[in-house]
């Protein structure tokens, strides 16, 4: 042990949390702009409108792909809920159907027309981007993502044991005082939502406990195929009779449902077989209204509309699993909570820079000439520009590309990803080239030039600017446009600190031989 058990917990917390730090604040940032997917897609998507409520939306959604595809094995609609404007639709063609001429899915508006809405991934591509890092194939993604997890809750853990004082520290924030100012934000920022943070990590790791310990599945059973099958049943399989059949209403498979649930809303409506003598209907409770995650479901002969039976899995280990998922996507929160994550998450993020940040901060002084630091810790400090600054450059682009690119653009939607690491990477770039506190202070400038120009951009492009929005209540867009304007504000103040901290620091800057007197 290094020098006792506190001084090793201070070791291993410092080093959990360095290793993988850079990693751990695009996950927390990307997991916390998660929370609010469906708006920001709603945001992303200005041509969509409200849809109908849940059982007419699903009558719609049945005539318009009886229009479409009418043939397919199967029909998939995304009901709109409180929360999401539209309905979704998407069809798989029938087996022996040559390859389609349009796309397999379709958004619909409230009266069941299809909405020619702009390409984009929306808010889906930044919650998978939390778990699934985008460009890196999934399953190395999902365990380097796992890694972080247990990394940051040992450095969580580590964390409360090294700072004794930790809770007192609370309530004391010191502006202006070098290296203590940043223990004191650090410290701030773990205590403010310490709860958030261990729930969050450990919900986290549960989520994919299936891919990190498969050693329980392979000894109970003969393959994961059959695991899954008993622990995430999809109801009774049927093949076609091939005998064309009439379709029953929906509204008394709505009305069942909803006295079966207590009142809760149908989120998902699965149709296989659709048109045909043995077609099924699945009606899935939506995950929004309760906290665990794994919706049950009601199949129907969708003949007669009979219920056939309904399909949920009651064990205890399925249970607690689900419950643990819903906590940590917190799709069953209503909007006040909702806020509750989303700032304890942006309290997550701002540990762990300010956390990084002190590991340089600390060792520069160490350093035989800290105006000349070696080129490893001038790697270190750029890249702790580049997560905690660049990022947040690459994600407001990532909005403005949605209103710039050209709607009919080839692979629109992943030119937007594109946009978002391409300043990133910018980002980092610039900064390899300039003294550490100039870059500090350009990059962070441009994280809130950029995160400004979004509603700048937003009001010239699109008829649905803030003011309107303010005037029709439209409040999905009141939110993102002011969340986005106090993201600009928080990196414009940091900015104007980092450039009236330059002078001051360069002026206490000691000589090589104080520095060996000392």
């Amino acid at each position: 042990m290094k020098g006792g058990f506190r001084q090793s917990m201070a070791w291993l917390h410092t080093w959990a949390g360095v290793v993988v730090g850079w990693a751990l604040f695009v996950i927390f940032a990307t997991g916390t702009a998660a929370y609010f997917q469906e708006e920001i897609t709603a945001w992303m998507q200005p041509e969509a409108t409200p849809a109908a409520s849940p059982a007419v939306a699903a009558e719609q959604a049945r005539a318009f792909l009886q229009r479409v595809a009418p043939d397919a094995q199967a029909w998939y609609v995304t009901l709109p809920g409180k929360r999401g404007a539209s309905t979704q639709v998407f069809w798989v063609p029938a087996a022996d159907a040559p390859p389609p001429d349009r796309p397999t899915t379709a958004m619909l508006d409230g009266a069941g027309r299809e909405i020619a809405a702009r390409a984009t991934e929306g808010g889906y591509f930044l919650y998978r981007f939390h778990f699934d890092l985008h460009y890196l194939p999934v399953i190395p993604a999902r365990y380097l993502v796992g890694v972080c997890a247990m990394a940051m809750l040992t450095a969580i853990l580590t964390g409360v044991v090294t700072h004794k004082k930790i809770f007192a520290d609370f309530f004391t924030f010191r502006l202006g005082k070098g290296q203590r100012s940043w223990l004191d934000a650090h410290n701030v920022a773990g205590v403010l939502a310490l709860p958030f943070y261990l729930m969050i990590t450990y919900t986290g790791l549960v989520t994919l406990a299936a891919q990190y310990m498969p050693f329980g599945i392979a000894a109970a059973y003969p393959s994961e195929a059959a695991f899954y099958e008993e622990a995430y049943p999809l109801g009774p399989t049927i093949a076609p009779a091939g005998r064309p059949a009439p379709a029953a209403p929906y509204a008394p498979m709505f009305d069942l449902a909803g006295r079966r649930w207590n009142g809760a809303a149908v989120g998902f409506v699965n149709t296989v077989n659709p048109g045909d003598a043995n077609a099924r209907v699945s009606l899935v409770r939506s995950s929004a209204e309760r906290m665990a995650s794994r919706g049950e479901a009601l199949v129907f002969d969708g003949a007669n509309g009979a219920l056939i039976a309904p399909v949920a899995n009651t064990g205890v280990a399925a249970q607690t699993e689900s419950v643990m998922i819903g906590l940590h996507a917190g799709r069953y929160a209503g909007p006040l909570l909702r806020w509750l994550y989303f700032l304890s998450g942006l309290a997550g993020a701002l540990m762990i820079a300010t956390g990084l940040v002190l590991w340089t901060v600390k060792r520069r002084a160490r350093l035989a000439d800290p105006a000349r630091p070696h080129v490893g810790f001038r790697l270190v400090e750029r890249t702790n520009i580049a997560a905690i600054a660049g990022y947040p450059t690459g994600l407001a682009c990532y909005f403005l590309a949605n209103r710039l690119l050209p709607l009919g653009m080839a692979d629109r939607a992943a030119w937007e990803i594109n946009c978002l690491f391409i300043a990133w990477g910018a980002v980092f770039a610039w900064t390899l080239g300039r003294p550490a506190r100039c870059a500090w202070v350009e990059s962070l400038g441009a994280a809130a030039t950029a995160f400004a120009l979004v509603p700048v951009v937003n009001a010239l492009t699109t008829p649905r600017n803030l003011a309107v929005s303010l005037w029709r209540g439209d409040w999905t867009y009141v939110g993102f446009e002011l969340t986005v304007l106090a993201l600009a504000a928080g990196f414009g103040w940091a900015a104007l600190r980092a450039a009236r901290r330059a002078p001051v620091a360069a002026a206490r800057r000691k000589t090589p031989a104080e520095r060996a007197a000392a």
